[in-house]
């Protein structure tokens, strides 16, 4: 009879255990929808302002128009047909000067920044027929087809956001000043701005663009040039170099970082790649980039806290179990479970107090209420303040551990597989001399609580 009480008791404890995880299940879940929450605050940001930036350019295009006999239904007539020829930079060097400043939305927030972009470089002087491309794509033509009737030339910058453009900018090409005028002309779907030409450059082709933008979370340069440099600077301490080609120096520190790129066609491809995405039948190009990013997702560090529920309550039903042993005492599965709900709530209060105090301090409050409140309760179950403040430093304890887990992202797993591998040596270690039928044999009365 004892025998079958100790083994109910036990799987009622596992069976509770993973009732528990009910709620804890459901904090995470009100944890996703805060997220959901933050990022529509975010894209309301976005909409009243400029999202992130990616600048592809400058890129010199020669339009030409070409008369086409088309016969159809037996009828035959004339159609014009406009073929575009593309001039990518053979030098591009970018140098840019971020201003990030925080823009709340209640209590979530966004990087916007102020940049200023300074464009400088050298337009090609020979005409390259392999960037030849027909708004036909069934077309065939080569560049001395003498159909072909140019048009006035223009510089084409692409802009993922033209909103973000807070003043007119200017070409500088040579001698010349020539403002820009709203439309990139470069194919469907890309916003941006022009400047018109009279001619093509000559050979020498050097040309200067200051742009003044604005722009949230991110900024992309794509490396059109034979040589592409993009020297960036900020005042935003926690930039993520991302995209295709990571800085090949950069500092970073309290008050901004610097960081510079530099490549070439040789590793790009730029040319056939640009062709690719002119038809229509290519990939997003490669690009310098870089997000500001904030330094600590307080959300996911709420849900990898939340992974480790099912070990904390696991720990402290062991902990409970294993005085109940030793020490004969008698503790109700109720207390049990109003001691587990004390944990799994924890997670409810951290969540809560993440969005206004940050992580850190939200865990430290959380964690001194579940083991106040914890100790408190254990006190009177446990016969004494004595054992009811031992189990509240043993939470503690825990609580620190899980904190340390939690901000060890690389060697996380590492330090959660000891820890495991340390408690069950401890518990071996305390059971190793127990008599487990005589326990079983002799608890048929254990004294009350």
């Amino acid at each position: 009879m004892v025998k079958q009480i100790l083994t109910h008791k036990i799987v009622l404890l596992l069976l509770l255990s993973l009732l528990l995880m009910i709620p804890v299940h459901s904090i995470m879940e009100l944890n996703r929808e805060r997220q959901a929450y933050r990022s529509q605050a975010i894209n309301s940001i976005m909409a009243s302002s400029s999202g992130p930036q990616r600048l592809l350019g400058p890129v010199l295009v020669q339009p030409y128009t070409r008369a086409v006999t088309v016969e159809q239904d037996g009828k035959r007539f004339v159609r014009e047909e406009r073929v575009y020829r593309y001039l990518l930079p053979e030098q591009l060097d970018v140098r840019s000067s971020m201003e990030v400043t925080p823009r709340k939305l209640g209590i979530y927030q966004a990087q916007v920044y102020q940049t200023r972009l300074s464009l400088s470089g050298r337009l090609p002087s020979n005409l390259n027929d392999k960037l030849l491309v027909a708004d036909n794509p069934d077309l065939r033509f080569d560049g001395a087809d003498p159909a072909l009737v140019p048009g006035k030339p223009y510089l084409s910058l692409v802009l993922s956001d033209a909103r973000g453009i807070n003043s007119v900018p200017e070409l500088r090409l040579g001698e010349a000043r020539i403002p820009f005028a709203p439309g990139a002309l470069l194919g469907d779907g890309m916003a941006g701005i022009h400047a018109p030409l009279d001619a093509l450059p000559g050979e020498d082709g050097r040309f200067h663009i200051e742009l003044n933008l604005q722009g949230m979370n991110a900024l992309e340069v794509v490396p059109l040039g034979q040589d592409s440099k993009l020297h960036l600077s900020g005042n935003w301490p926690h930039p993520n170099f991302i995209g295709d080609f990571l800085p090949g120096n950069r500092t970073l520190g309290e008050q901004g970082f610097e960081a510079s790129w530099q490549t070439s066609w040789f590793a790009t491809d730029m040319e056939t790649r640009f062709t690719r995405l002119m038809k229509g039948v290519g990939a997003k190009l490669p690009s310098f980039s870089v997000s500001l990013v904030q330094p600590v997702d307080h959300y996911q560090l709420n849900e990898r806290a939340a992974k480790y529920a099912l070990l904390f309550i696991g720990l402290t039903f062991l902990s409970f179990f294993m005085f109940e042993l030793l020490k004969g005492l008698r503790v109700h599965p109720i207390q049990y479970a109003l001691v587990g709900m004390g944990l799994a709530i924890f997670y409810l209060v951290l969540l809560a107090l993440t969005e206004h105090l940050g992580f850190g301090w939200a865990y430290l409050v959380a964690s001194l209420a579940s083991v106040s409140l914890n100790g408190f309760y254990l006190s009177h179950v446990l016969g004494g303040p004595r054992q009811g403040l031992g189990f509240a430093a043993l939470l503690g304890l825990v609580y620190s551990i899980l904190f340390g887990l939690l901000q060890a992202e690389e060697i996380a797993l590492l330090l959660g597989t000891l820890l495991l591998f340390a408690i069950l040596a401890l518990v071996m270690m305390l059971t190793r001399k127990l008599d487990w039928y005589r326990v079983m044999a002799t608890s048929s009365s254990p004294r009350e609580s």
